[in-house]
This record gives C-alpha cells, sequence and structure tokens, in this order.
C-alpha cells in the first residue's frame, strides 16, 4: 500500500478525439474492452476524460444523441496523481471524490491511468504468486 503508483498503474491510454462522436468513443471502448478515453487534442494534450459512466449520466440518461460530440459530455476537471504517490493515497482521493479512474502525471504530462481494475489485477498475480510458493 506504500508503493508508488506508478507501480499499479497501465501505461496504455487509449485516446479520442474531442470532435470525435460519443459513438465513436463507444465503439473505441467496446474494441478495447475498457471503460475509458482520454480525450486529447491535436497537440496530443490530454483535455478531458471520458468514462462509461459520463455516456450513461450526460448522455443516455438525458435523451442525447450518440452523434453527440465527446467534448459536450466529457469532465473536463482531470483528477490527477503524481507518479510517486503511494497506493494508499490514491485509493484514499478517489474514495473521496467517488471516481474510479484517476490520471497520473509526470512532469506535467498525463503518463498513466489507474483504476480499481489494475488494482484487482495486482492483487490477483500476488495471490497466484503466494499460491505457487506453497
Amino acid at each position: 500500500m506504500k508503493a508508488p503508483i506508478r507501480v499499479y498503474m497501465s501505461r496504455k491510454l487509449i485516446g479520442i478525439r474531442p470532435d470525435d462522436t460519443v459513438k465513436r468513443a463507444g465503439e473505441v471502448m467496446t474494441e478495447f474492452e475498457i471503460g475509458s478515453l482520454v480525450v486529447v487534442d491535436e497537440n496530443d494534450n490530454v483535455v478531458g476524460f471520458l468514462t462509461k459512466g459520463d455516456i450513461i449520466r450526460r448522455l443516455v440518461v438525458p435523451g442525447l444523441p450518440n452523434t453527440t460530440p465527446v467534448k459536450e459530455i466529457m469532465t473536463k476537471d482531470l483528477v490527477t496523481v503524481p507518479a510517486e504517490t503511494p497506493l494508499q493515497d490514491v485509493l484514499d482521493i478517489m474514495a473521496k471524490k467517488g471516481i474510479k479512474h484517476i490520471l497520473i502525471e509526470e512532469n506535467g504530462k498525463i503518463v498513466g491511468i489507474f483504476s480499481i481494475t489494475d488494482l484487482l489485477e495486482a492483487s490477483r498475480r500476488k495471490l497466484e504468486t503466494a499460491i505457487a510458493t506453497e
């Protein structure tokens, strides 16, 4: 729990452009079997974040068409933590903010993402290793 979040984060960031449709975002999420996307501008700077929850709350429930641009429903206020932040601190932040994903930052750039799924995967690997050594 004291290890830095960089140990647990995924460096595989899948992005989409702000003007892409939510339908396209859903296709990308389905293709890569992921629940979130970073939204990047033409200079590949992260300008937003889109999750399945955003799609449900901001598109499906209000009844907007799936042709709505991602920029209209994405989260613009990004929650980030430095890559050296201990896992326990990251989990505390996520719990307080009620979020399931958090962006990881290093030298002013988004370098990864951490989700609860990453923690479960790390726990599974640790358990498998413990069982294998018995």
